[in-house]
């Protein structure tokens, strides 16, 4: 039995956290096995190398290896034997994360990062890449998400960054989602906490993982 893979993407501020372990509780009460996980991270090496991403001075292309390292490590240690089991796999960011922050933040090129995504996610025995079956897209203006962030916590190196590297990674995130809509739900995260909530409820809903 093949399991569920649900990814939640966006820029820092978008609310994903909040909103990931609301559908996790959701999803546990209706009988569904859950595990909730995150990248870079998820396996006691993926969050060293999380770690090394978020505080060390690091080129670009460094940066996209050990995010890329990382999630291999992430997917044969956690995710596929998850999915394998059955369970539903709910994971804080994944290689859309990538293309925004490495490619469209950085300038990494998407080719490199395309080659890295084939190698890393291929799935054995498959001529299929791993991606999640559906993707919540948490889509805010990088000014309302820096403005919910101010002193709410000390900043790591990403959240540090100016409002134009996140315009960068919005656009990322777009074009991610230019390229595979019928992946991609778009949330708008500058609603309510509530209304939010709904729109990812009615999502879920129709595509008959909860009554």
């Amino acid at each position: 039995m093949s399991g569920l893979f649900v990814s939640f993407e966006g820029i820092d501020g978008a609310g994903k956290s909040t909103h990931i372990e609301r559908l996790a509780e959701a999803l546990r009460s209706q009988g569904h096995v859950v595990t909730l996980t995150r990248e870079p991270g998820g396996t006691p090496l993926a969050e060293q190398l999380r770690a090394l991403v978020l505080t060390e001075k690091m080129d670009a292309l460094t940066e996209a290896l050990l995010v890329f390292a990382a999630r291999r490590d992430h997917l044969q240690t956690v995710i596929e034997p998850a999915l394998a089991r059955g369970e539903t796999v709910l994971c804080d960011r994944y290689t859309d994360a990538s293309y925004a922050y490495q490619g469209g933040g950085r300038g990494v090129d998407l080719e490199v990062l395309a080659t890295l995504e084939r190698w890393v996610q291929a799935i054995p025995a498959s001529a299929r890449l791993r991606q999640p079956d559906l993707t919540f897209w948490f889509d805010l203006a990088p000014e309302q998400a820096a403005a919910r962030l101010a002193g709410a916590r000390a900043p790591d190196k990403f959240e540090a960054e100016p409002v134009a590297f996140f315009r960068r990674v919005a656009q990322g995130y777009a074009r991610r989602a230019a390229q595979d809509p019928q992946r991609f739900a778009r949330l708008d995260a500058a609603q309510t906490r509530d209304a939010v909530w709904a729109e990812l409820l009615g999502v879920v809903r129709r595509k008959g993982w909860l009554a």
